[in-house]
């Protein structure tokens, strides 16, 4: 592969607990609901007010209304994680190996801007991206392909050549119909989850696992 693609939630850092934890609170404390984690879970992909949207359907809040809820489950949610904010383990090495091989390199995420930032910035890792798209540089969110095409196209990379790294189905549905191969990290979700997908390559628990450092040149 000539290029590699990550999300971030879930696939660089392992938060989603943290992002699941901060929706319930907003979903039942704030606006009334009375969601389990078991039902909340599922729904942790796509865009802010995608999630919303599919949680109270789509009367329920003006854009404007969404914009600020999701700013305040974002707040809450990076306040509680802060502390324990790390990349998983191994990736520092894997991405050190992969910008001194010359391999570039992409994030990929239906994160608003302000939590990649959030990551990248305080874990001082910007270097080494060359290309960042996040909710607000796409319109379709992932399963949809347009994420990681810009990406490719960001990288001036063919989608063929490009190497995704996921933790949900969605995204590695996405990474399939942009016709790019996936690595899935299993931080969030079962193998069996991912029975349908067939551009799945390797399941790995983190980045010290054997297929995914044979990935880097010399390796």
């Amino acid at each position: 592969m000539k290029a590699f693609i990550f999300d971030m939630n879930g696939t660089m850092i392992h938060d989603m607990d943290y992002h699941t934890r901060a929706w319930r609170h907003l979903f039942n404390h704030d606006l009334g609901g009375s969601f389990t984690h078991e039902e909340v879970k599922p729904q942790m992909y796509g865009k802010n007010q995608e999630v919303l949207v599919r949680m109270f359907g789509p009367d329920r809040f003006t854009a404007d209304e969404m914009d600020r809820l999701s700013l305040e489950k974002e707040r809450r949610y990076q306040q509680e994680y802060l502390p324990n904010l790390a990349l998983l383990p191994g990736l520092p090495a894997f991405l050190e190996a992969a910008h001194r091989a010359g391999i570039p390199m992409a994030i990929g995420s239906a994160a608003i801007p302000f939590n990649i930032d959030f990551v990248l910035d305080n874990l001082r890792i910007r270097h080494y991206f060359s290309a960042i798209v996040s909710a607000d540089d796409v319109v379709l969110s992932k399963p949809h392909p347009e994420t990681f095409l810009k990406a490719a196209a960001q990288l001036g990379v063919a989608p063929a050549d490009c190497l995704v790294f996921e933790d949900v189905p969605k995204g590695a549905e996405a990474a399939l119909n942009a016709g790019m191969k996936a690595v899935v990290l299993t931080t969030t979700h079962e193998v069996a989850e991912f029975a349908a997908l067939p551009n799945v390559l390797h399941f790995a628990p983190d980045f010290t696992d054997e297929f995914v450092r044979g990935l880097l040149p010399g390796a």
